[in-house]
């Protein structure tokens, strides 16, 4: 039986018992190597040089050079996963603006959730724990884009039309958490319901844009899937 392909993790916080700690999880899974460590963002920054890692790690908070200054320039090398304590809200707007394919808060995920979100982001599917996912649901509620008509009549345009869709509240709010990365059991923590009332939702929801998995609904959601 063929082995499954070595993902290579570069782990960046400025805690050495937090890098051990990393390194002996990740360790223990026949599919994750660390193949380096950097304890500020200008070493994190040369060691994915050196390495070439399919996935770094990064906190926020790392005196001399934090994250946030080396996240765009190693967002350009690998993807990148916010690992952190920092939960503000825009530090985690900023992080996802400079690049992060994913923001997780220590104290909000298991081991085994912190193994599944590295290999999504090393896969480039973001993996957000449920601060980051607020975070973004509220960005999501309040983003419009005006658009300027005859000179001075403004248009906003933000989500589909919900009325189209035949969604209802809650199902839009599930369908934005979906958009997030959630899986049903984080949107459930979210909601304050059920995994199952979670999952009745995502069948209607699939039902009324006529999809059959989350990237389906995701891409009609969004407006990217290809007319048929």
């Amino acid at each position: 039986m063929t082995a499954p392909p070595t993902l290579t993790v570069l782990v960046a916080d400025d805690n050495p018992v937090v890098r051990a700690g990393l390194r002996s999880l990740l360790g223990g899974s026949p599919d994750l190597k660390v193949v380096a460590e950097a304890s500020d963002g200008r070493a994190a920054l040369r060691e994915t040089l050196r390495t070439r890692p399919h996935v770094i790690l990064l906190d926020v908070r790392m005196p001399p050079h934090d994250g946030l200054t080396a996240l765009p320039h190693l967002a350009r090398l690998a993807p990148v996963l916010m690992l952190t304590h920092s939960r503000e809200p825009e530090t985690v707007e900023e992080a996802l603006r400079l690049g992060a394919g994913g923001y997780l808060v220590h104290g909000e995920f298991t081991a085994e959730e912190l193994l599944r979100a590295v290999r999504d982001v090393g896969e480039g599917r973001p993996r957000f724990t449920a601060t980051a996912s607020e975070v973004l649901l509220r960005s999501l509620r309040s983003a419009t884009v005006s658009i300027p008509l005859h000179g001075e009549e403004l248009v906003s345009r933000a989500q589909p039309d919900v009325t189209q869709c035949g969604l209802s509240v809650r199902e839009v709010e599930v369908m934005e958490l979906i958009a997030t990365g959630l899986n049903n059991r984080q949107i459930a923590a979210t909601c304050f319901i059920t995994e199952k009332t979670v999952k009745n939702h995502v069948n209607r929801i699939f039902a009324k844009l006529h999809t059959t998995t989350r990237a389906e609904a995701i891409a009609s959601w969004l407006g990217t899937r290809p007319t048929r």
